[in-house]
């Protein structure tokens, strides 16, 4: 049975991450944790303008209490959401510094599900955000960032590009989510431009590809990746799930940088799932 952890800030609980959660979740029968962040620096108010304004202790008390209710009705909800789907699952309520806790708890699991626009503050920020840029250079398993809508996954488009980062990603991907599988499975590469349309590496990467995804298809284009890849990827529909194989500091591989994983966040409504081998 695998581990899927999926991350919540129980202030503003993300819909469409716990949709994708227990619908992965039921696919795989995995067990389900609900991570809470209840980050103790962090809360609905100010407490600088609260106490600015004057405000009592029990004003202030009052404040926290609403907060603490807020967080338990999540917590609620995600837990009416797992018995509906006949899950196994478990709830964490983390109070420290929310970062460390989603970096620590990754450890242990197969597949940490997060909605891409996460910020775990009370400001709201385009994405990436600063939480998830963090989470996805330190988190130690694979991740699948998540749309604000819940779009049921249909087509899975694999980037791919002759390193072994991407391959890495494609593994974690087929390991991980092996009930997807079956479904319209794309590899998607783009060489230099004025270097052909050949697959690098075609005899293994076709021999591996034909005993994990039977109905692979190939996309091979010439140009400059992020354009390419980017352009392609607007006319997908929008089930479609994107994996890509890197997110660390540094370059990984010739285009799968951090850039392209930022690239693919701030345009596209689509999930997107990231593994990187450190």
């Amino acid at each position: 049975m695998k581990k899927i952890i999926a991350v919540f800030d129980g202030l503003r609980i993300s819909e469409s991450a716990l949709q994708y959660a227990t619908r992965l979740a039921k696919q795989q029968a995995a067990h389900l944790v609900g991570l809470f962040l209840d980050d103790f620096t962090y809360n609905s108010f100010s407490m600088y303008q609260l106490l600015k304004e004057g405000a009592t202790p029990n004003e202030i008390y009052d404040f926290e209490a609403r907060d603490k209710s807020k967080r338990d009705a999540a917590a609620r909800l995600f837990e009416t959401a797992c018995r509906e789907a006949g899950l196994n699952y478990t709830i964490h309520h983390d109070r420290n510094i929310a970062i460390q806790e989603v970096l620590h708890e990754s450890i242990y699991a197969d597949l940490l599900i997060v909605n891409v626009r996460e910020t775990m503050t009370r400001d709201t920020a385009p994405p990436p955000t600063r939480f998830i840029r963090d989470l996805l250079t330190d988190v130690q398993c694979p991740v699948l960032l998540v749309p604000t809508v819940y779009q049921e996954i249909s087509k899975a488009v694999l980037l791919y590009d002759g390193e072994p980062s991407s391959v890495h990603a494609i593994k974690m991907y087929s390991y991980t989510l092996a009930p997807l599988d079956e479904l319209q499975t794309e590899v998607l590469s783009v060489n230099d431009p004025g270097a052909g349309l050949h697959l690098d590496d075609n005899r293994l990467m076709k021999e591996f590809m034909k005993r994990h995804f039977p109905a692979v298809t190939y996309k091979v284009m010439e140009g400059q990746p992020e354009d390419k890849i980017l352009t392609y990827l607007q006319y997908q529909p929008p089930g479609t799930l994107v994996v890509l194989g890197a997110y660390r500091r540094g370059t990984v591989s010739r285009w799968f940088r951090a850039s392209m994983a930022d690239v693919l966040m701030k345009t596209l409504t689509l999930p997107l799932f990231i593994a990187h081998n450190k």
